[in-house]
């Protein structure tokens, strides 16, 4: 089968299509063939090895992990002795390593939402359960709620927003000019352009905050709390080297000091997660943002385009054919 693979860090262009063997399947996963991919911040980060502390896990010279990507969207092919709620021909969304193939196999997997495209489902799986987990567990958003979403015209961002809108909540979306109307189409309240407007020199309060853009100092994004309020670091640090270390150790600093609540987290996909996605998407609470398609052989340009940023919403990947 053909995958994207990397023996070594650096830009996109270290990436090459392999022909390796396909995965075997355990008795708890299943194999899916892949439709649609698509792309994540997390994927150039792993590519360029950044920040460096990732590399104490992942490899320090070269990834241990030679493939790439992380959503899926396909159809299940096979299926391990111990599963019994999945059957071949059935379609699926999840998140799987090494994505960017044509057969994946594993866990964390749900029937796909009735009505989406596989590109719309893939773009669901990983910034969807982020954004989940921020706006609901993390955040613990209610109705009635202020929340404020920084970084809301990406992939992460543009999920956020709906689902803070379905839970009832006032939600104020900063983004760039470009992505101004999207998020008003999406739900959000107010949409400020961050070109235009510093949020943080506003006298407006809320009592939840989710950072998806990381480039706004924590001790400015207090001061928008109310008494009580929580801030959901998304983000980490852009920094080169430790990158998240600082911010989080400044959070849990924070957080100590007073009555406002500063949460980093990494999300971690689950098939709960997933089946509350496909839940929303079917009550018409959520839909996935797609900017643009790349075919699996130009996967380095769509990792290229991710990483220059201003993305609006997600870019998706096609791997093999529907049906």
């Amino acid at each position: 089968m053909e995958a994207v693979v990397t023996n070594q860090y650096g830009s996109p262009d270290v990436l090459r299509i392999e022909e390796i063997d396909p995965p075997q399947v355990g008795p708890d996963e299943i194999l899916v063939r892949v439709v649609a991919s698509s792309v994540n911040a997390y994927d150039w980060h792993m590519l360029r090895g950044k920040p460096y502390i990732a590399r104490l896990t992942d490899g320090f010279r070269r990834p241990k992990n030679p493939r790439v990507g992380l959503d899926v969207a396909g159809v299940v092919e096979a299926v391990g002795a111990n599963i019994d709620d999945l059957r071949p021909g059935d379609r699926v969304f999840g998140s799987r390593s090494g994505a960017f193939a044509e057969l994946v196999s594993g866990k964390n997997s749900a029937p796909m939402p009735a009505g989406v495209s596989f590109a719309e489902a893939a773009a669901l799986c990983t910034a969807g359960t982020t954004a989940l987990l921020a706006v609901r567990d993390q955040g613990g958003v209610t109705q009635g709620q202020r929340v404020l979403i920084l970084g809301a015209g990406g992939g992460v961002g543009t999920l956020a927003v709906q689902i803070a809108k379905a839970a009832g909540a006032t939600v104020t979306a900063v983004t760039r000019t470009a992505n101004v109307e999207l998020v008003r189409s999406l739900g959000a309240d107010y949409a400020i352009d961050y070109t235009k407007v510093d949020v943080t020199a506003t006298r407006e309060r809320y009592d939840v905050i989710v950072d998806v853009a990381g480039t706004t100092g924590l001790t400015r994004l207090g001061r928008l709390l109310v008494e009580d309020g929580r801030l959901v670091m998304v983000a980490p640090d852009p920094g080169q080297w430790i990158g998240p270390v600082v911010r989080i150790v400044q959070a849990k600093l924070l957080s100590w000091r007073g009555t406002r609540t500063f949460r980093p987290f990494l999300s971690q996909t689950s098939r709960e997660a997933l089946v509350d996605l496909k839940n929303l998407v079917e009550k018409g609470d959520l839909r996935s943002v797609i900017e643009c398609t790349y075919p699996l052989d130009d996967v380095a340009d769509a990792i290229r385009h991710v990483e220059g940023g201003g993305v609006a919403g997600k870019i998706a990947v096609t791997v093999t054919a529907d049906g």
